[in-house]
């Protein structure tokens, strides 16, 4: 037991002397969780709106009342149809709304600037929304259940959690284990008697720990600042990152006995693990709108079925019991890297 405390205040040494990997480690979680829970956002706000109207009535000035009252747009007034097409070419507004009446009838036609499809298709959502709100018939109800304010940051969180722990684990994790190798220090352990499992361990714990550090920081962070609602589902949530970031130590181990080099480790682990985490996880693109081979390569990316549980945990208020699916495959993942990782470095080193 002696030996292997000696072994985790080396490595622990090892962190907390280089101050680029405690930059790393304990600045970059915090800037990028205010980065994707402020700064980068879903949501649209301040369209900017025209509107062509050929006669007035009570229900063309309830439409106009109502988007220049609506805190999603800046409404700019009315202009002549001549001017519209102008205004929208010289990026001076985003939306016009032309408002005819034929026949007793109101016809509406929304013309939107789609060079930016996000915002054409939300600024069309929300003035179709304002017209629906004026009209005679009977009014449509709408229930936003989980995030009715509908904030981005309580979908970009888990996501930032599940890229957060392969940066530090697996990246991190397989550097300092290759390091070791590339200064000639790994070789001295293995002949020592210390058993491999003892120094894979001494190596992994102080990870495991800091890892434990940084998920406190950012829950912290996301119930505080960033405004998630706390509910009963934290121990849940932190039981399956906890799982989760033995998963993402899994990997870093395994990168370690197939590379020789640090840069090379660094490239591996970030083409391989950090670039299919943002684009295949969901993180930020909806795995069920990506084509029919993407969604089955998505299935083998440790952080889908992570991002999905900490979806239904954090945002949604779910049980445990409905993400037993998540949570088994993520334990199957984690018993299959961790004994493939173990079983490679073990014969790498006779």
């Amino acid at each position: 037991m002696s030996i292997f405390k000696s072994l985790v205040r080396k490595e622990a040494l090892h962190i907390v002397r280089d101050p680029r990997t405690m930059v790393i480690t304990l600045l970059m979680p915090i800037v990028l969780l205010l980065l994707f829970g402020f700064a980068i956002s879903t949501e649209v706000n301040d369209v900017r709106v025209v509107a062509v109207v050929d006669q007035f009535t009570d229900e063309t000035r309830g439409i106009l009342q109502r988007l220049s009252v609506n805190d999603y747009f800046t409404f700019q007034g009315l202009t002549a149809p001549e001017d519209v097409d102008m205004l929208l070419r010289s990026g001076k507004t985003d939306a016009a709304l032309f408002l005819r009446n034929e026949e007793g009838l109101l016809k509406s036609q929304i013309v939107v600037d789609a060079s930016n499809t996000n915002t054409a298709q939300t600024a069309t959502a929300y003035i179709r929304g304002v017209i629906n709100g004026t009209s005679a018939k009977s009014p449509i109800l709408t229930s936003t259940l989980y995030n009715p304010q509908l904030k981005s940051a309580y979908n970009f969180v888990p996501g930032i959690l599940g890229m957060i722990f392969i940066l530090i684990c697996a990246i991190m994790t397989s550097v300092s284990i290759v390091r070791e190798k590339e200064t000639g220090t790994m070789s001295l352990l293995l002949v020592s008697p210390v058993k491999p499992r003892t120094i894979i361990l001494g190596k992994l714990v102080p990870y495991f720990l800091l890892s434990c550090v940084i998920l406190t920081v950012m829950l912290l962070m996301a119930y505080t600042v960033l405004g998630l609602p706390v509910s009963s589902s934290v121990i849940s949530v932190i039981a399956v990152s906890l799982l989760y970031i033995i998963l993402s130590l899994s990997i870093g181990l395994m990168v370690s006995t197939v590379v020789d080099t640090q840069l090379t480790a660094l490239i591996v682990s970030a083409v391989m693990f950090m670039l299919p985490v943002i684009m295949l996880s969901g993180m930020i693109f909806p795995v069920d709108n990506m084509p029919v081979v993407l969604q089955w390569i998505s299935n083998i990316i440790p952080a889908r079925w992570y991002i999905e549980a900490m979806r239904k945990l954090m945002v949604q208020h779910l049980a445990l019991s409905y993400i037993l699916k998540d949570v088994l495959i993520l334990l199957i993942m984690t018993i299959v890297l961790l004994a493939a990782s173990i079983a490679k470095f073990k014969s790498s080193t006779k």
